[in-house]
Order: structure tokens, then sequence, then C-alpha cells
């Protein structure tokens, strides 16, 4: 077992930070790490905040409570070390035994706890573990860095195997780019080269193979910023409007003292206005900025002066977060700028991006030769998610969508254009999409295109026509490509575009009909099917139909299983195909069942080189032990990556269940068999969400058989 003891330097260096990101970059590895934080440092919390981000982070990991601070002087007090690591070593084999690795949180050098530094290494010795080193990153210092760094080396002599550097101010912006998978390219090389230079000065082993730097991690500004909730606690805040202070973040804080005709500046997307209650202007300027599209990050009502009723009624309207305090509006600036910016326990998004964002940074030649290579291979959710960006970076192809100005679309679409995840082109009017952008503080990288509707609609009117020959005239023609889904689509049948996605404001059927009319099916297909990338704790799953053909015959599931199984393979997952039936092999009888036998036998006489097995039952393909039993020669039974359901009442079902009740990100669904690549969105889709389609249609449309 290979244990990873992460060490802080000092106060403030960003320990926790460096946990989520170092288990995240194992997981992009294929390699299952656990994470175990054995003692609490704060007596007033039953469960550990970094524990809890952990354990919603990645829930599929066995977690465990540290044992509490008043437990841990109580034992030091007594001079029972020995029982205390005891107990430590017995709480990390809970962990041991589910995990490939176990990151483990060492204990902070706080100053009225002197027995730190005694007890980190007391733990390395007991759970016989390789030591990390957790530091910031002094740029401008680099003695300072070393003098921090040597301390701890002194301690734990040759238990050192990395140093990770966090929190590393005055690089450039471009530089903390936060990454919606985790990217080893954005590891900085040559500014980690430069500064392990500087290093030697006062070390010389610093940098080198024998301490190497595993990363070196930008300050963000974007990671450090709270929600609206997180502040209200800090200034004794009452709620007047709670809106979406969960979602909301606070980038500025503005004071608003003057009238309000030389304030009106301050009301952009992030702001925290701070105002004394009681200034209905305030509260009138606030209404307008939401009315506006503006996403303020909320209004504090300070001195309890409170404004008239009917204006404060209007606010409950909005989803604009506001609360009030008895504290002077200075008191309240104060209070917030000395607020304690760690991430929250329950803030789940940041600490998504604080884990994409550090593992990005971190060597992955370090984590390989640092652990055992007997680990089984497999595409883990991050691998995924990483594999997706990069191929959609190389893939170079360009997406329309036709939801041009829809909020959340211009956000996606200036991330991939930005990122170089595909060209984006936006269907919408520029002075909308440039409304939407300034609202909701967007910008609009160079090369983003976006084409005013009504300046082309003209001049897909006629090869409609030819396309849709005897099924409609030109005026019915001009009529249908007001829409622009329809009008987007017609791009696509021209070869002006290479891939559509649609759907954040449009039904399934408005989306895929004119695909069907327009795009038709792929040569060496008779239909359309589509498949959901289900990103499983352990390894992401295919499930196929689940969205397109209700009751299939048994060729054409045949079918939807073979281009499942493409599918499979143009996104670096190694296909093992199980047919899903309420009975495995022969053991059940019925039409059901013999279709789906059917299905089965035709696919493997069809693609002889793919691994089909079928009927089988979902616990025979998926867990090992039952397929042993139930089917014991199968080579998919038990190990099955790609499910195909018989029908859309089973899969649609399923994959809904599974994503509900395990709590499982699905990306999906992927048409596939169309001539060209069109995707639906949910209209419940993230931002990320539609980055991740748009990647996936731009992967498709750079494989001919997707």
């Amino acid at each position: 077992m290979n244990t990873i003891l992460l060490v802080p330097t000092e106060l403030g260096a960003g320990v926790t930070s460096a946990s989520l990101g170092m288990v995240a970059a194992f997981d992009l590895k294929g390699i299952k790490a656990g994470f175990f934080k054995p003692f609490a440092q704060e007596s007033h919390s039953e469960v550990d905040s970094t524990t809890a981000l952990h354990q919603h982070l990645f829930a599929d990991r066995q977690h465990v409570q540290p044992i509490s601070y008043d437990k841990v002087v109580k034992y030091i007090a007594k001079n029972q070390m020995d029982d205390l690591l005891e107990e430590a070593v017995k709480l990390h084999r809970e962990i041991t035994k589910h995990h490939d690795v176990v990151v483990v949180e060492g204990l902070l050098p706080v100053g009225n706890d002197p027995f730190v530094n005694q007890l980190n290494v007391a733990l390395a010795q007991a759970l016989d573990a390789k030591v990390v080193l957790v530091s910031k990153s002094y740029l401008q210092d680099p003695q300072r860095t070393a003098d921090k760094v040597d301390v701890q080396l002194r301690t734990f002599a040759n238990r050192v195997t990395g140093l990770l550097l966090m929190r590393a101010r005055g690089l450039s912006d471009d530089k903390a780019q936060i990454p919606v998978a985790i990217d080893p390219n954005l590891r900085l090389e040559k500014e980690i080269a430069d500064f392990a230079q500087q290093l030697q000065k006062y070390n010389p082993i610093l940098g080198t193979d024998k301490l190497p730097i595993l990363g070196l991690v930008p300050f963000s500004n974007t990671l450090s910023v709270p929600r609206t909730l997180d502040i209200a606690s800090v200034v004794d805040g009452e709620w007047i409007n709670k809106g979406q202070a969960e979602q909301r973040r606070i980038l500025h804080t503005s004071l608003i003292a003057s009238s309000i005709e030389h304030e009106l500046n301050k009301f952009v997307a992030g702001e925290l206005i701070i105002s004394a209650g009681g200034r209905d202007d305030v509260l009138l300027a606030s209404s307008d900025a939401v009315n506006r599209g503006v996403p303020l990050a909320g209004l504090i009502l300070a001195e309890h002066a409170l404004s008239s009723n009917h204006i404060l009624d209007s606010q409950k309207a909005h989803d604009l977060p506001v609360f009030q305090t008895k504290l002077s509006v200075l008191e309240t600036a104060q209070r917030l700028a000395n607020f304690n910016n760690e991430v929250p326990s329950d803030d789940v998004e940041r600490a998504a991006q604080v884990s994409r964002f550090v593992a990005s940074h971190i060597s992955q030649q370090w984590l390989v030769d640092n652990t055992d290579a007997s680990n089984k291979p497999r595409l883990s959710p991050s691998a995924f998610r990483y594999e997706l960006v990069q191929n959609s970076i190389a893939a170079k192809k360009r997406i329309v969508l036709p939801e041009g100005d829809e909020p959340r679309t211009v956000e996606a679409a200036a991330i991939c254009q930005s990122r170089g995840i595909a060209h984006c082109i936006l269907l919408a009017k520029p002075e909308s999409v440039a409304e939407v952008a300034k609202a909701r503080n967007i910008e609009l990288p160079a090369g983003l295109e976006i084409i005013d509707p009504d300046t082309i609609r003209a001049k897909y009117v006629e090869p409609m026509v030819a396309l849709r020959k005897g099924k409609l005239d030109a005026m019915q023609a001009e009529e249908q490509l007001q829409d622009t889904v329809v009008l987007g689509t017609m791009m696509l049948a021209l070869d002006e575009v290479d891939g559509l996605v649609s759907g954040a404001i449009h039904t399934t059927a408005n989306t895929i009909r004119p695909a069907f009319q327009l795009i038709k099916t792929a040569p060496n297909y008779s239909l359309v099917s589509s498949v959901f990338f289900m990103l499983l704790p352990e390894e992401v799953y295919v499930y196929g139909d689940c969205a397109v053909n209700p009751n299939p015959t048994a060729e054409q599931l045949a079918e939807i299983a073979i281009q499942s199984a493409d599918s499979a393979k143009a996104f670096g997952i190694d296909p093992r195909i199980a047919m899903i039936s309420y009975s495995t092999g022969t053991s059940g009888a019925g039409a059901d069942v013999e279709k789906v036998a059917e299905a089965t036998r035709i696919a493997q006489e069809r693609r002889p080189d793919l691994l089909i097995d079928g009927p089988l039952q979902y616990d025979a393909a998926s867990v090992e032990s039952v397929g042993r039993s139930k089917a014991p020669n199968s080579q998919v039974a038990g190990r099955a990556n790609v499910f195909i359901f018989p029908d859309l009442n089973t899969g649609n079902t399923t994959y809904k269940a599974v994503q509900r009740s395990a709590n499982v990100v699905s990306v999906g669904p992927m048409l596939q068999g169309l001539n060209k690549p069109v995707n639906d969105l949910s209209r419940g889709a993230l931002v990320d969400d539609i980055v991740f389609t748009i990647a996936l249609t731009a992967i498709q449309a750079a494989n001919d058989n997707v």
C-alpha cells in the first residue's frame, strides 16, 4: 500500500487544496486514491471540514472522521502517544482496504500546539508514509520558501520525496485559468525550472531528482471567491431575501455612501453592495440591475434602518440575496476584509474547481514513479473528461449553436473558443449576445463567430427545397428556416460546420427532427440511436439506447450495440458489450429474451472483432462474482462496460435510476448513426454540461464511424 503524507510548512500553505488536487490527479491516472485526516485541530466541530469536502467530491470512496482534537490533547497530556498512533493506524487500515493509494493530511503548524512536528513525524513512521511538503511559493523571495522547506527537511530526513508549491503570486492571469477537466498541459514546466534554480542557491537539492517539485500552483482569484451564503454569518446577517445566495459569488465589494447617481457604476456582475438601511434609492438601483440581467452577488443593509416595506417586498420577487445587519457600514466592511476565505465544507462547486486546478499542476510522472504499477487500468471519470477535452482540441472542428443568445450557451461557447475545444458559431443577433455577455460578465474571446440569422437565411431556401425534394416548397422552407435549429442543421448539411448542439431551451424533438429530415443516417447504418456516458466512481460505462428507439427489433438492437461499441472506442473505452435482459443465458424464456438472444447472434456475426455477450442480467454483466456464477464461460460477464438495453422503457428508466440514486454524472444523450453529428442538451444543462457536449460533438465529427 502506498501512503503519501502531506505536511504543510506553514499556516495557509493550502494543504486542503493540495489533498483535493492529489486525489483527483491520481484518479486521472486510473489509480484509486483515498483520503485520510488522522487528527482534527478544531475542538468545536464534530465533522471535519476537509473530510466533508472529500466526502462530497469523492463520494464513492471510504471516509472516516479524524480523531477529535480534545482526544489528541488528552492522549499527549497522558504521554500515551503510542495509543494515539495505534488508533490512527486502525483508521488508516479502514481506508487502505478500499484504495490503491492513501493521501494523508498532516497537522498544521499552529503555535498553541507544540506537539505538531513530533506527531507528524511519528505518524509518517507509523503509516510508513512518503512525505510531500506543501509550501507557499514566494516567487519574489526564494530564500523564504527554501527556509520554510529546510525546517521540515531536517525534521523528516529521508522520508521527504517531493515538494508541492502552492499559491504562487506574481504570475500572469492566463496561468491561473480553471480547466473544465484536469489538464496536465497546464503544468508550469518553465516556471518550475526557473524557480528551482533560484531555490538551489539556498539548498542545492531543491527541485532536483533528490527532491523534485511536484507542481507550482498559481494563486487564483477565481478560486478565492466565496458564495454570498458564506458571508451572512460573518456580519451577523439576517435574511430579507435569500434568493440565489448558494449560487452567487462575490467578486468585489462596494460601499454605497454618496448620491446614487455617482454610484451606479458599482452595480455590476459579482458585486456585493453594502449600504446603510433606509436607502430606497439603493434598493431601486439593485432592482433595476437585476431586471437588466446583471447577477449582483448580493445586498447588505447595515444599521437595521429598514427601507419602505413595499420596496423591500419587491426584492423578494428577485433572485438577489438581500440581508440586514445591526453592524455599521464600516464595521460590516471591516469584518468582510478579515474574512477567513477557506473553502466551506458544503461548497462542492468551488472544491471541484480547486481539485481540477491543483491536479492539473501536479506531475503525472511523479505519481506513477511513487506508486505501485499493479493497479488495474481503468478509464476513470477524471480521465474520461481529460481525454474528451484533449481529443476535441486536436479535432479542431466548427460547431454551430442555434441557441446563440441563451446565457449558458454563450458562456460555454466562450470557454470552448478560448480553450480551443471547438470553433463555435452562435446563431443570434450580435447585439443580443453582447448584452448577455455584459450582464453575465462573460468575456467574448477573439474568433468566436456570431452570425445574425436574418442575414443568411435566404441562401438556404433553395438548398433546403432540393434536400427535401417533393416534401416542401420555397415558402414552406423559408418559414421553417425561421427556426435557428433548422437553419443550423442546413449549415451542417452543406458542410459549412462540422456539428450542431442544441436543446438548452428547445425540446429533444425540436433538435433532432431537422437532423432526421436533412442529415439522415450514415450509409452503413439504418437507424439513429443514442448513448449516455455514465461517469460511475470506478469506471465510465456506456448505456444505449436510452433516448431514441422505443422498441427496436433484434436487427435494430444489434445495430445499436455495434454503434455503441464504436462510440465507446472513439472515446477511449475498450468495449465489452453486454446485451441486457431479465434473464441470463438460457435460464429464462419468452419473446423479449429471444429478441435479445437473436440480437446478440446478429451483432457477433456482423462484428466478430467485438466482445459481445447476451442475454445477461445487469448484475451478471457488471458484478464479477455474479458473472462468474451465472455465466462462467463469458468474456463479458462481470466486466461489461457497454450496456445495451432491450427497449427505451428499460434503458431510460435504468439510466435515470442510476444517475439519481448513485449521484452519477451522465454525459449525453449523444446521437449516433447520423451522417453528421447533432446532439441534444437537457433543458436543465449546466455550463460544463454544454462544454462537454460540444467536445463530444467535435470528436464525433472527427470519427467517421461514430
